[in-house]
Formats: C-alpha cells, sequence, structure tokens
C-alpha cells in the first residue's frame, strides 16, 4: 500500500512537471506579440523546397510565408519558425497605395497593368486604410490622390488597353481620352492607369496687348490668386502647370525650327528687309514663355493683332476677349485640341487674328478713333467670334477693344479736328447754359412774384375766415341763449303743472283718507248702538290693562267723604289706580 502511493505520487509529480516545463517552454520561447499597426513576418524553417521563382512559401514549404500575421498574440516553436514584427502598411487620408507584386503570374504581352495574382504594378490602388501586404512580395508606393479644385473639372486620360478610333473617345479597355469627367473632389486613381488634367471652367480671359503680345488670364487667377488652397489642390496645379509650361517650350521649340528653315529658304528677298522689320517679324514667330508669379501662372502669346484699314494706315489693337469652356463640353474640347494653352494657341488666336483682320479691313482709320465706329466694329468682331468659336464648344461671352493704335501722321489731324468739334460743341453747350441760365433766372423772378401774390391771398383767406368764424360763434351764442331761455320757460311751466297736480293728489288723498275713516267711525257706531257707547268703548279701550278697582270698606259715612282722607297706607298698599290684579274685584 505505501509502495503503490509512492508509485502514484511519482507519476503525479512528473505529469506536473513535464506540464510546467511544457507551459513555461511555449510561455517563454515560443510566445511572442504583434502590437497594433504591425504584423508578423514568419519564416519556415523545415517544409518542402520553393519552386523556381517562387518568392512566398504556402503553407507546408520553407520559406518566408506569403500570409502575415494580424496582431495578437501567437506561439511558434523557435526550432521550425522566425519571426519578425514590422509595421503594416499605412495610407493616409489624401494618398494612394501603388502595389508593385513581386510574386503572381506573367502578365500578357502588351500589357503593363496587373490585376490581383499577377506579377507586375497592380491597376488596383490602395486607399486610406491599414493594409498587411508581405513586404517580401509586395512594395507599395504612396503618392497623393488627385484633388479637384471648385472651378475646375478633371479630363481623364486611360493609359492602357488598346487605342481607341481617331477623334473618338476611349471606352472600357481602351486608351485615350475617356468622356467622363471629374467634378471637384478627391479621388484615388493610379497614376499609371489614368492621367488627369485639370481644366479651368467658368470665366477665362484672352488678353492681347499690342507689341507686348498677348496673356491667358484664367479662372484660377481670377478666383483663387488670394485664397489658400488646399496641399493636395496646390499640388494638382503646379503638376497642371508644369504640363502646361512643357506645352510652351514644345511649341517655342518647334517654332524656331520654322523659322530658321523659312530664314534659309528665303534667299536674298529678306535680306533686303530693314532690321527693324526683320526683329518685329522674329519677335511675332516666337512664343513668349510663361510668366509665373507664386502659384499662379500667365500663359505669354506672342501674337498681336495689326491690320492695314481701308484707307491703307496700319492698325493695332489692345483686346480682350472673354470665353468659357462648358463642363459637358470640357472633354470634347480637350479630345481635339488639347489643354487650355493649345485651345487658346490653336484655336481661339487665329480666330481672333483672322476675323479682326477680315472685319477691320472694312473700316477707315477714322472709324477706329471715333467711338462709334470701334464700337460698332467691337460688336461685329464678337457677333463672329460667338458663332465660329460657338461651333468649336467654346462659348464666347464678350470682346472688348482697350486700346487703338493709329499711325500719328492721320491720328493728330483726326484729333484736331475731333478737338475743334468738341470745342465748338463746348462752345455751343456754354451758349445753351447761358440761355438757360436766363431762363431760370426769369422764371425765379415769377416764382418770387407767384410766392408774394400767393402770400397776400393767403393772408386775405385767413383773415376772412377769422371774421366769417367771429360771425358764426356770435349767431350760435345768442341762438344758445334764446334755447337756453325757452328751456328755462318750459321748465318752470312743467314745474308749477307738477306742484298743482301734487297738491290735488294730496288733497284727494286727504279726502279719501279722512272719509274712509268716517265711514268706519260710522260702523263702529252703527255697530255699537249709540254713539255714547261708541265713546264708553273707546275709552275703555285706552284704559290701561293693568288697572284694578278695590272696594274699601271704610267706617261711617260716606265713601267720598273718605276717600280725601285715604292713603296708600291706610288701603293696605293698593291704590284706586293700582293693586295686586289677583284680588277679588
Amino acid at each position: 500500500m505505501r509502495n503503490g502511493f509512492t508509485l502514484g505520487s511519482a507519476i503525479v509529480f512528473i505529469v506536473l512537471l513535464a506540464f510546467l516545463s511544457y507551459f513555461s517552454w511555449l510561455w517563454i520561447f515560443c510566445r511572442f506579440y504583434v502590437p497594433a499597426e504591425h504584423m508578423a513576418i514568419i519564416t519556415a524553417k523545415e517544409g518542402k523546397d520553393l519552386s523556381s521563382g517562387q518568392i512566398l512559401a504556402k503553407a507546408g514549404e520553407k520559406g518566408v510565408l506569403e500570409d502575415p500575421l494580424a496582431e495578437g498574440r501567437y506561439f511558434r516553436n523557435p526550432v521550425f519558425y522566425e519571426w519578425k514584427i514590422v509595421p503594416a502598411v499605412k495610407v493616409p487620408a489624401g494618398k494612394v497605395g501603388i502595389v508593385t507584386s513581386k510574386v503572381g503570374t506573367e502578365l500578357p504581352p502588351g500589357e503593363f497593368l496587373a490585376e490581383k495574382g499577377q506579377k507586375g504594378v497592380w491597376r488596383r490602388v490602395l486607399g486610406p486604410g491599414l493594409y498587411r501586404l508581405n513586404p517580401v512580395g509586395y512594395k507599395v508606393d504612396l503618392l497623393d490622390a488627385v484633388s479637384i479644385p471648385i472651378g475646375y473639372v478633371g479630363v481623364i486620360t486611360s493609359l492602357s488597353g488598346e487605342k481607341a478610333p481617331e477623334g473618338a473617345f476611349a471606352g472600357d479597355k481602351q486608351k485615350g481620352v475617356r468622356e467622363d469627367i471629374l467634378q471637384p473632389g478627391l479621388y484615388y486613381l493610379n497614376s499609371n492607369a489614368f492621367k488627369v488634367d485639370v481644366i479651368e471652367v467658368g470665366l477665362n480671359q484672352v488678353s492681347i496687348l499690342g507689341e507686348e503680345g498677348g496673356k491667358v488670364i484664367t479662372k484660377g487667377q481670377m478666383d483663387m490668386q488670394n485664397q489658400a488652397m488646399e496641399e493636395l489642390q496646390t499640388n494638382m496645379l503646379q503638376e497642371q502647370k508644369r504640363k502646361r509650361e512643357s506645352y510652351i517650350q514644345q511649341e517655342i521649340s518647334q517654332t524656331n525650327m520654322d523659322s530658321s528653315s523659312m530664314s534659309r529658304t528665303s534667299g536674298a528677298g529678306s535680306r533686303k528687309k530693314t532690321a527693324s522689320a526683320q526683329a518685329k517679324e522674329q519677335k511675332a514667330s516666337i512664343p513668349a514663355p510663361i510668366v509665373k508669379d507664386g502659384s499662379i501662372t500667365t500663359l505669354s502669346l506672342s501674337q498681336f493683332v495689326e491690320f492695314p484699314s481701308r484707307d491703307g494706315f496700319e492698325i493695332r489693337l489692345d483686346m480682350t476677349l472673354e470665353f468659357e469652356i462648358l463642363p459637358e463640353k470640357v472633354s470634347e474640347v480637350y479630345l481635339r485640341y488639347g489643354d487650355l494653352p493649345a485651345v487658346v494657341d490653336k484655336i481661339i488666336m487665329p480666330q481672333i487674328l483672322s476675323i479682326s483682320r477680315l472685319k477691320g479691313s472694312s473700316y477707315k482709320a477714322q472709324d477706329f478713333i471715333v467711338g462709334e465706329g470701334r464700337e460698332k466694329f467691337q460688336d461685329e468682331l464678337r457677333e463672329t467670334l460667338s458663332e465660329v468659336l460657338g461651333k468649336k464648344d467654346i462659348t464666347i461671352h464678350n470682346s472688348l477693344i482697350r486700346h487703338v493704335d493709329v499711325p500719328n501722321d492721320i491720328l493728330t489731324p483726326i484729333q484736331m479736328a475731333s478737338v475743334a468739334v468738341e470745342r465748338n460743341l463746348t462752345n455751343i453747350q456754354k451758349q445753351e447754359t447761358a440761355k438757360k441760365r436766363a431762363e431760370l433766372n426769369t422764371q425765379e423772378s415769377m416764382i418770387d412774384q407767384r410766392r408774394q401774390e400767393v402770400m397776400q391771398e393767403t393772408e386775405k383767406i385767413v383773415a376772412e375766415i377769422a371774421a366769417q368764424k367771429e360771425s358764426d360763434v356770435a349767431s350760435i351764442n345768442a341762438q344758445t341763449g334764446k334755447k337756453v331761455a325757452d328751456i328755462a320757460k318750459d321748465t318752470a311751466a312743467v314745474r308749477a303743472d307738477m306742484t298743482r297736480k301734487i297738491g290735488e293728489t294730496k288733497g284727494l288723498v286727504t279726502s279719501m283718507v279722512e272719509g274712509e275713516k268716517a265711514k268706519g267711525f260710522q260702523m263702529k257706531t252703527k255697530a255699537v248702538g249709540d254713539p255714547e257707547s261708541y265713546a264708553w268703548m273707546n275709552f275703555a279701550e285706552g284704559l290701561n290693562p293693568a288697572i284694578s278697582i278695590k272696594i274699601i270698606h271704610s267706617g261711617q259715612g260716606t265713601l267720598w267723604t273718605d276717600l280725601e282722607h285715604a292713603s296708600p297706607a291706610s288701603l293696605g298698599g293698593a291704590s284706586v289706580l293700582g293693586g295686586n290684579p289677583t284680588e277679588k274685584k
């Protein structure tokens, strides 16, 4: 029995020791913790070898396991596994994650964007959030999201797929400009799959400044010059500005090449031109670069409006054209012409120059100096530009001619003649003013005279009204006194009649009351029998009910002779007028 107890205790002890040893092994050597926003990269030390070209291992294979472990507590045998804690991929707000996969199947020929499970740059992007992608097999680059500012729209150009037909919008899985546009907001797009150009909508201006050339003032400059823009919008506009700078520089290079070619082929005829004419020609042929001012971009142009008038004089205009590309037409305009500088350079400016020369050549130089002629030319220019550019989906709001440069040999005589005309008109106006002033003085005198007359008439009317008022008051007072007297007379008559009627009424009442009393006495007398009995009845009724009669017995003599000596004491406290009513009567 004792040996059995010892063996059992030993077995229990061994089991407990083994359990504690295993628990200590797990807790001390096998346990690890993955904190929040981190992941654990597990490497298997044993298992099946990886295939050729394979980077990440599956379950049962030797190497870096494909799926990382999320935050939490884990137990792995360090003999068979290694682990490394690294931060998870975090995409902050306003950023997109571009994933480059090192694992997966190869892309088909001609494709450069991969789907999940393929090797290469993923078409799908990672939006803001936390992702656990194994850094051994995946690389994540953070880029800015596309932010379209207010007052702009985004034109999308697809960079992958088959090329869309010439002049048509790109559809799904086609390369080219897409018809749908991005409204102001934040978009998470893959810059490898799509290119976005921000185009101004609303009012824009093209200003042509004579010899200085021209410039385009965009909506961004007019509406956002003094406003602080968000960082993403600023980055987007800066990127668009760099694209436009590149376009202008390409135009400069192309124009210089064209100018060099023309100068080589012109021959001796070009040598006959003056130095100033050649400089002017060279200036007109080379576009000026973009002028930068902080975050603002002014697109400077070399073109200027110059044409001969009908009478052979050179006319140069300073003008401003206000235009707008409607949001629903932006993608179509971009597809046909390109960005805003290209629209201005290829479409708007040629039409301005062509129509200005065409319309302006039918006017004399004098017409551009006199206001009516210039206004008529301005209206014709605006209407024609609206019609021509409207067919190209560009809306024209206004065209303003700010200055006309006319040669001095015609400008001076016209100005002098205009000054003489204006002086003559001024003198005529002065005469008219003096005449009007004299008429005004006459009218003021007449007004003063009429004012005096009105005052006198007013005083007369006031006096008449006061006299009539006093007369009416006296008449009213007399009539009132007469009516008061008549009322007093009527009142006295009424009072006298009332006094008479009251006296008659009182006499009638007295007569009736006394007569009734007499009739009552007669009836009482008749009932008693005779007047004497009625008198004794009244006497009896008038006696005090408490009176008593006592018979005094006296001695000899008569009653009446002894009564004069009688007293209340001698009568036993009795008297003739009173006594004890209980005694015998």
